[in-house]
């Protein structure tokens, strides 16, 4: 079977439309009992002289531009075009009608009667150009809503880009000082440090490769970013990690997690005299993932200034998941000095099961 190109469907639509404006005067002249072969063969002469003026049109408004022209410049246009082509068709059938088929004499002719059939062609090459640019403007409308797909398409995996390139480097910043902090104090300790933040880079920038990240790769993450800040803070920071068996192969955007644990630290446990705990939690609830990330701190944020880290982390959940996703952040109202943090999201999985589980981990 041949393909359905443009240009086939021009000529499809050319044959069909002119056949049945022929078949509609059959028919009519078979009711009134005046169907004769002539007729029929003059029929067949008016679809030719018509696909060949149609389609001469079609090159004039092709190359006259006139498929970008605003309408109120076609119109004139097409007012005169639509006419001559008219009258230099029904010219020409006329002088079909009398010589070739011999439907009736040269006597008979009247410029009365050429003047009604041209007003009539008219009309007919008015229609037919309302289908041609109505037709033209409806794929060019489709057209136009694929390229503006293609262009929003592209503005959130640069909007993604940036948001990533923004966590990124505000974690390393973060983990930087905690290093320059030690390397007069304790070398073994920085040296130790220094290692866990490698790791955590090599794992940081292979992540950034991908949109998504099965929540195992991301609890290794948060387990080394913790070791790390456990080196600094010693005693004064607890965690614990309880993360169910079922939920690691769920897919969730690179460094959400790391970013909820490291400003639970950096806003809540680290300003504090005594530390405090960290509990991180991952459960299923239906066609869900439940993440929670209780910490010790008073949530106080100032009005439009939540933070960078978690404007993006938003931002980076709508854009992969929409109004299906969502990241809150409230005091507990049942504990004292809590604050909780919940990231829900579909539960997208991979095919394979995990390499490895976590479950209850904690220093």
């Amino acid at each position: 079977m041949l393909p359905f190109t443009r240009r086939r469907l021009y000529w499809v639509l050319q044959v069909t439309c002119w056949g049945l404006y022929a078949l509609l005067g059959i028919t009519i002249f078979k009711i009134m009992g005046q169907l004769t072969v002539n007729y029929v063969l003059a029929q067949l002469c008016i679809v030719a002289l018509n696909i060949g003026a149609s389609h001469l049109l079609r090159a004039v408004i092709r190359r006259g531009g006139w498929l970008r022209l605003p309408v109120l410049a076609v119109v004139p246009r097409l007012l005169v075009a639509n006419f001559l082509l008219s009258l230099v068709t029904q010219l020409l059938i006329s002088a079909i009608m009398m010589y070739v088929v011999g439907m009736f004499k040269p006597a008979d002719f009247s410029w009365v009667a050429l003047f009604l059939y041209t007003l009539y062609g008219n009309f007919v090459f008015w229609l037919w150009a309302l289908l041609y640019f109505g037709l033209h403007y409806l794929d060019s409308y489709k057209r136009a809503e694929v390229d503006k797909w293609k262009l929003l398409a592209a503005v959130q995996e640069a909007e993604m880009r940036m948001l990533k390139a923004q966590i990124n480097p505000h974690f390393m910043f973060n983990g930087l000082n905690n290093i320059r902090a030690l390397v007069t104090e304790n070398p073994a300790r920085a040296r130790d440090m220094i290692t866990h933040l490698s790791d955590l880079l090599r794992y940081s920038i292979q992540l950034n490769s991908t949109e998504k990240v099965t929540l195992a790769r991301e609890v290794e993450i948060v387990e080394h970013y913790l070791a790390l800040e456990a080196m600094q803070l010693e005693e004064r920071l607890t965690y614990t990690l309880d993360v169910v068996p079922d939920t690691l192969n769920v897919l969730i955007p690179p460094m959400t997690l790391q970013l909820l644990v490291e400003n639970a630290i950096k806003h809540g446990i680290a300003p504090r005299p005594d530390g405090g705990t960290i509990e991180l939690t991952a459960r299923l609830s239906g066609a869900r993932l439940l993440v929670t990330v209780r910490n010790t701190g008073q949530y106080q944020p100032r009005p439009g200034h939540e933070g960078v880290g978690v404007r993006n982390a938003r931002e980076r959940l709508q854009l992969l998941f929409g109004s299906a996703a969502g990241l809150l952040l409230h005091n507990d109202p049942t504990t004292p000095d809590t604050v909780v943090a919940e990231l829900h999201l579909p539960a997208g999985q991979l095919p394979q099961p995990a390499v490895a589980a976590t479950a209850a981990v904690s220093a």
